[in-house]
């Protein structure tokens, strides 16, 4: 199937930009399949992740159905490009998927500590979205179904869909006042961020007003199912109670080997308390980054670490079970919508 492929810029004037000088931007990535006479070509950009060919802005595959909408919500400190990889393979498996790059947490612009300490602002960004749908889906309307949406998330994304489907967070994490001598300041992208939180909340009224709707709802009722990829430590901010009362299916997966999230911590504790959830821990050795794309040389030889497995591990073949189980869920719960 030919890969569609769109990108933009929106802007929500109901939040600010963490500089105080204008709305609150919101990038987005939209891949879907394209016609069968759709030309496809290399992405001319250089980048740290090996991707499919495109047709960029082609027309829409007609299907007897509209495709269904899969968000996407990317980890810590990268960009909707990181799932590039499960986009792509949804899109054969008959769905549209769009991602966005949240503002101060992504690489395709310096990182922010404001962005990397209120992870909740990630989440009115994907509703934002579907509010919007007619801003983005242009001359796709009538082929991409914004009735019918699943969402996906890896690691603080995983977060930021939990939150999507009622989770309540309690806390932040990185709180200094929840900090223990020795105990980690900051994910690996930003590792003082604890150290910036004190002097935010005294000189940043932008930063004060995100760290007070900390504990607001971020319930989406549009989101039918969720796939969640190596949540992290953030999902023990979430309370019980409003765990225990997510009603939306979900599948969470975890490699054995996940020491930045290990399984048992995060995933499993997760699943413990959601009542319609499924846990899959994939062995082998599998880390945190098998969630990420396959390195290109140019990543290879920027940070290696992320896209290095264990021998005998084929990343491809792990990202085409993980797009199996998650699609069979979508379709599964679509089926009954």
């Amino acid at each position: 199937m030919k890969l569609g492929f769109r990108d933009g810029l929106l802007y929500d004037e109901n939040r600010s930009n963490w500089d105080a000088d204008g709305p609150r931007p919101i990038r987005w990535s939209l891949w879907y399949p394209a016609a069968d006479d759709a030309r496809e070509s290399d992405t001319a950009e250089r980048s740290w992740f090996r991707k499919a060919a495109v047709a960029r802005n082609a027309p829409a595959r007609p299907a007897a159905r509209p495709y269904p909408l899969v968000l996407l919500s990317h980890g810590t400190g990268g960009s909707a490009a990181g799932l590039e990889w499960l986009a792509r393979r949804l899109v054969d498996r008959g769905f549209a998927a769009l991602g966005v790059s949240h503002h101060g947490n992504t690489g395709i612009e310096p990182y922010r500590a404001e962005g990397f300490a209120c992870l909740w602002e990630r989440a009115p960004d994907l509703s934002f979205m579907l509010d919007r749908h007619d801003h983005w889906l242009g001359d796709l309307t009538g082929h991409i179904d914004t009735s019918r949406v699943f969402a996906a998330g890896f690691s603080a994304g995983a977060y930021s869909v939990m939150l999507l489907l009622g989770a309540v967070a309690q806390f932040s994490q990185f709180d200094p006042s929840r900090m223990k001598p020795g105990g980690m300041r900051g994910p690996r992208e930003f590792p003082d961020l604890a150290d910036h939180i004190p002097a935010l909340l005294r000189t940043s009224a932008v930063f004060r007003d995100s760290w007070s709707r900390m504990s607001k709802p971020y319930r989406d009722e549009r989101i039918k199912a969720a796939l969640l990829c190596a949540p992290g430590r953030s999902v023990l901010a979430f309370s019980e109670e409003s765990l225990k009362a997510v009603e939306v299916p979900t599948l969470i997966l975890v490699g054995d080997a996940d020491r930045a999230a290990p399984a048992e911590e995060c995933s499993s504790w997760l699943n413990v308390r959601l009542p319609r959830s499924a846990l899959k821990i994939f062995g082998g050795g599998l880390g945190h980054y098998v969630f990420v794309p396959e390195g290109s040389g140019l990543g290879f030889a920027f940070a290696a670490e992320l896209f290095t497995d264990p021998p005998g591990i084929e990343r491809a073949a792990v990202h085409d079970e993980i797009a199996d189980l998650s699609a069979a869920l979508f379709q599964n719960i679509g089926a009954m919508a």
